[in-house]
């Protein structure tokens, strides 16, 4: 079983950065790609960006390409999601998770396990 614990998420102004976190429990971590998904309050979760279970692969979305890296350590068993350059649009609940195979994917289905996530809000 897998359990994923995001954190990082926080109030922050326009323009400014946070980096999330998300804790993964169990073997293997190296060996799946893991993803970031956002949902804002009355919209539907969405993909964010995604990295192979190496690291050496990574998608974005359009609209936080340039301005979000994710990467992952996976000593740590940890991903990370650094954002810069936020914007209000930005703000929504950010969870990560885990995707049983190795390759990368933009797909919410395609991920077997999610964490809780964590509420990040960009004001104007």
């Amino acid at each position: 079983q897998v359990q994923l614990v995001e954190s990082g998420g926080g109030l922050v102004q326009a323009g400014g950065s946070l980096r999330l976190s998300c804790a993964a429990s169990g073997s293997s971590f190296s060996s799946y790609a893991m993803g970031w998904f956002r949902q804002a309050p009355g919209k539907e979760r969405e993909f964010v960006a995604t990295i192979s279970g190496n690291g050496g692969s990574t998608f974005y979305r359009d609209v936080v390409k340039d301005r979000f890296t994710v990467s992952r350590d996976n000593a740590k068993t940890t991903l990370y999601l650094q954002m810069n350059s936020l914007k209000p649009e930005d703000t929504g609940l950010y969870s990560c998770a885990l995707r049983l195979m190795s390759n990368p994917s933009t797909l919410i289905y395609q991920y077997t396990y999610w964490g809780q996530g964590t509420q990040v809000t960009v004001s104007s």
